[in-house]
């Protein structure tokens, strides 16, 4: 049996939201499964949200898509770079949204989070 290649996508998803959603669609659409990568980073005013809250948020906004085992979310090192050497059998994409995607900000939504309920 094959083993499943996954597209990686690396981030802080300090919140989840639309724009997140349209980003994993690209690989997705074509029947290509995502392995999301929650970068552990420090909890401040950027990233109001642990990497296991995020996690697990994530996984609750895509629980069709993992239980199908289209998708796998993972939580990482924090990063500060990414590095590759000679073509070693993947490709680095970089996937370009259109403009009612393009400015969906995730600083924003926090401030509105952050509106609402007072606090993160």
């Amino acid at each position: 049996m094959e083993k499943k290649k996954y597209a990686m996508y690396v981030g802080r998803w300090q919140v989840w939201h639309s724009g997140h959603r349209w980003l994993i669609d690209q690989k997705l659409n074509q029947g290509i499964p995502v392995l999301i990568a929650v970068r552990d980073v420090e909890k401040d005013e950027k990233n109001p949200f642990s990497a296991e809250e995020v996690r697990l948020n994530i996984m609750k906004q895509l629980y069709p898509l993992i239980n199908e085992g289209m998708v796998k979310v993972i939580i990482i090192p924090d990063i500060e770079s990414f590095n590759y050497g000679r073509d070693v059998g993947y490709e680095v994409i970089e996937h370009v949204p259109p403009s009612e995607i393009a400015q969906i900000s995730g600083t924003k939504i926090r401030e509105q989070l952050k509106n609402e309920k007072g606090n993160l």
